[in-house]
This record gives structure tokens, C-alpha cells and sequence, in this order.
């Protein structure tokens, strides 16, 4: 079994106990940017994948495998919108390419929140040199921990949603393409609970985040739990990506 999973800060909790589980299945992890683990599972080169929710309509067959997510409560400090303008004053947004969950999330916001109209760009590798003036840029996973800072206006898209919705929000879910056998969910969720009660144990190798702020960034802005409120959350987006491709 192949299994695709996102090379950000944010997985090393799964990576690890992943890791350090003893799994009875032979499996070959992989890892990747969100929107190539999503090409990998479409395409059906990996059986199971951490995948940017917002892929979900695109499959043919799916199965959510696991209680465990990459979400968030409240601000998530990784998503972000960039801006040197006012929401108001800005005429274009450049969205990210590493992630389609990011970029339906600005545009749902952008149309039903803000109430804004901006030019929407598709982004190149070095897209965010031209995030300037009256052009923003959505920007995601760990380039988004470093730049933080870089720009006069900064929108947590978590935070937006929350304020829009009153709900959390889902960016990635633990997806496969098939069905799985039940003892190896078992087994791979247990992985995963273990990764995540274990994160005190993680190492800290950013040059840009310090020690209390790779724990707090893990401990506190993402909360990896898929429970109810987020499955309600998930559903609504859902809904409003539907919306996005009638228009």
C-alpha cells in the first residue's frame, strides 16, 4: 500500500507516530505538497492520502478513514491571505498552488464574507515577490509560518471562516480511494492518536519559529480532532464549493 502525506510542520505529529507504530501492513510512505498528495489519490497511484478537503467532489469513491484531521478552532496561523491594502482596496488575489482547500476557502469568503470582487490568479512557484500594492496572495503550510510578518495586512483564513460560520474548519482529512481493511484503520489510527499525544517529544527544526512557538503552533492552533462540529463544518463548505462551480 502507497499513502501520500503533506510535508509541512502540521503532519509531523502523524509522521511520528506513524513512525514509531509497529504496523502488521507493509505500506511505502510518501510525502508531498497538498495539492500533489490530492493528484496522487485522484490519479489512484496511492491508496490512502492526507488531502486537502476540498478534492472530496472530485472522487469517484472515498472513504474518510480516520477521527483525526488537520483543522482548526479559531486562528490557525498557517493560512493565510497577504495583503499591503485594505480587503476593500484589493483588486486581485494570487491563490496558492500547493492547495485547493485554501484557495475555495478565500474564494467562498471573498464572495459571502468580505463581499469583495478581486481578479483571481493562479499562482507560479515564485508567486509572492507579487504580493504587492493592490495585489494579495493566499499563501500556505510553512512558508506561510516564515512570512508572517512581511505584510501591513494579514487574514487568518481559519479565523475568517469562524467569524463567518461560527465553525471550525477542516483542511485536510485522512482519505482513501478504496476500501481499507478495518484491522489496518485500527492500526493506523491508533498511529496517529499516538503521533499526536506524543508532540512534546517533537523536534523543533525551523530557523523561524522558536521552541515555544513550534509547540504552541502545534498544541494550540492546530486541533486535530474530526468531530462533530467539524463534520458540520466540512458539509458547509462543501456546500459552498458547489456553489462556487454553478457560478
Amino acid at each position: 500500500m502507497k499513502i501520500a502525506a503533506v510535508s509541512y510542520i502540521n503532519t509531523l505529529p502523524f509522521l511520528y507516530g506513524i513512525e514509531k507504530h509497529k504496523f502488521k501492513t507493509k505500506f511505502e510512505l510518501q510525502t508531498y505538497i497538498p495539492s500533489i498528495c490530492a493528484e496522487k489519490l485522484i490519479k489512484k497511484e496511492v491508496s490512502l492520502g492526507l488531502i486537502p478537503v476540498a478534492v472530496i467532489p472530485k472522487l469517484k469513491e472515498y472513504y474518510i478513514i480516520s477521527n483525526y484531521c488537520i483543522g482548526a478552532k479559531n486562528k490557525v496561523d498557517s493560512v493565510f491571505l497577504f495583503s499591503d491594502v485594505s480587503l476593500n482596496n484589493i483588486e486581485n488575489i494570487i491563490l496558492d498552488y500547493q492547495s485547493q482547500s485554501s484557495n475555495n476557502l478565500t474564494k467562498i469568503l471573498s464572495k459571502n464574507y468580505w463581499k469583495i470582487s478581486p481578479n483571481f490568479i493562479s499562482a507560479h512557484k515564485n508567486y509572492q515577490a507579487e504580493i504587492t500594492n493592490t495585489t494579495a496572495g493566499v499563501v500556505i503550510g510553512n512558508r506561510a509560518l516564515q512570512n508572517k510578518n512581511k505584510h501591513k495586512y494579514v487574514y487568518d483564513l481559519a479565523y475568517e471562516w469562524k467569524k463567518f460560520t461560527g465553525k471550525p474548519f477542516v483542511f485536510a482529512l485522512w482519505i482513501s480511494n478504496k476500501k481499507l481493511s478495518e484491522n489496518f484503520i485500527a492500526e493506523f489510527n491508533s498511529a496517529l492518536k499516538f503521533g499526536i499525544n506524543n508532540i512534546d517529544k517533537l523536534k523543533n527544526t525551523t530557523n523561524y519559529l522558536s521552541d515555544t512557538e513550534f509547540n504552541n503552533y502545534l498544541t494550540q492552533s492546530i486541533d486535530y480532532k474530526f468531530n462533530k462540529d467539524k463534520i458540520e463544518s466540512l458539509n458547509l463548505f462543501l456546500k459552498y464549493i458547489n456553489s462556487l462551480n454553478k457560478n
